[in-house]
């Protein structure tokens, strides 16, 4: 899926004030950060490592894995690619609704796709027949979330299945989720991960994934030397080596969210999801996600992620990510406005 993402902003042609659409943390303060990259600048007259090889060797260190458990890569949304490549006509089961490039990365390379619900339980989903499990956790776009007690027993329990867990999320909950270290005991699992959304960063393009040494070398095989570009890499180590100047204040956000969505289940003609990070599913009962997007954008330049092309949703669902708390009465206040004229 080329066009059809959240965080369409450069396509739109009105101002956009508030920024809903897209699931990254907002508050980030990068000032020093781009001091850093000033002073680094000179680094652009020079080719990049061919692997991102510095890079690789602090998420090691910091994740408490060896190097060659990890492929850095352009953006979380290459590793699916990659992975999807290097197991070209597998068997792959996806969980929707979730994001939509695990299907198209598998179709792209001829996998042989069936799906299940992320409503299903995990303890009566047969894996017979299957190379590959494709879950997002937290998942996008409703932040269900799947415990870490309740993914490692299904992974060890079908152990002729690869996991590919996408943990592009795990910044935005308070639960305990898979680690990294979780691949010594489970060769069977691939953690994706990426930098860019809890720094509020995603311009940069910057994950990486984890998993056994064999199929790290399987992925190798497939990556396109100088893929990670010299200011990438240079951001992510300054990031890596400074976590105190990106503390994402989770508790906080996360009340900000019970408060929108408390707000938005006072509306008539609205459903919301429950979730378990800072971002939602909701559903319109009247009108459509198309329709709200364009009355929100062009009278009050507030942006929302039209849902609808979630495998599994229809034209009434949206997904929004909390923002400032004042923001979020604007939105709020706009929505009631457009349901009162429905």
């Amino acid at each position: 899926m080329l066009f059809g993402h959240g965080d369409d902003f450069y396509n739109s042609q009105n101002e956009i004030k508030i920024n809903f659409s897209s699931n990254v943390w907002h508050g980030a303060n990068l000032d020093k950060l781009k001091e850093h990259l000033i002073l680094e600048f000179d680094k652009l007259t020079r080719y990049p490592e061919p692997d991102a090889a510095s890079l690789k060797r602090l998420l090691a260190r910091r994740h408490e894995i060896k190097e060659d458990n990890i492929v850095v890569t352009n953006g979380s949304i290459t590793a699916f690619y990659l992975l999807a490549q290097a197991w070209q006509g597998a068997k792959s089961k996806i969980a929707i609704p979730s994001f939509a490039e695990y299907e198209d990365a598998c179709r792209l390379h001829g996998h042989e796709i069936t799906f299940f619900s992320t409503s299903d339980d995990l303890s009566e989903l047969s894996l017979d027949g299957q190379d590959f499990c494709w879950i997002c956790n937290p998942n996008n776009p409703d932040g269900k979330l799947i415990h870490r007690t309740e993914l490692l027993t299904l992974i060890a329990a079908n152990r002729q299945t690869t996991f590919i867990v996408d943990q592009a999320y795990v910044a935005f909950t308070t639960e305990d989720m898979l680690k990294p270290s979780d691949i010594h005991n489970h060769e069977n699992l691939i953690i994706v991960q990426s930098i860019s959304k809890a720094y509020n960063v995603p311009g940069l393009r910057i994950g990486y994934l984890v998993a056994s040494p064999a199929i790290i070398k399987e992925i190798n095989k497939y990556i396109i030397p100088w893929s990670i570009n010299a200011i990438a890499i240079e951001a992510s180590k300054y990031i890596l080596i400074h976590p105190a100047q990106f503390t994402l204040p989770i508790r906080k956000w996360q009340r900000e969210t019970a408060e929108l969505i408390y707000q938005l289940s006072k509306l008539d003609g609205v459903e919301v999801i429950p979730t378990a990070t800072t971002f939602f599913l909701l559903r319109l009962k009247k009108g459509t996600a198309a329709e709200l997007k364009k009355y929100l954008l062009d009278n009050h330049g507030i942006l929302i992620r039209d849902a609808s092309n979630f495998r599994g949703l229809d034209e009434t669902y949206i997904r929004l990510s909390t923002q400032k708390s004042d923001e979020n009465q604007l939105l709020v206040n706009a929505m009631r406005e457009w349901l009162d004229q429905q």
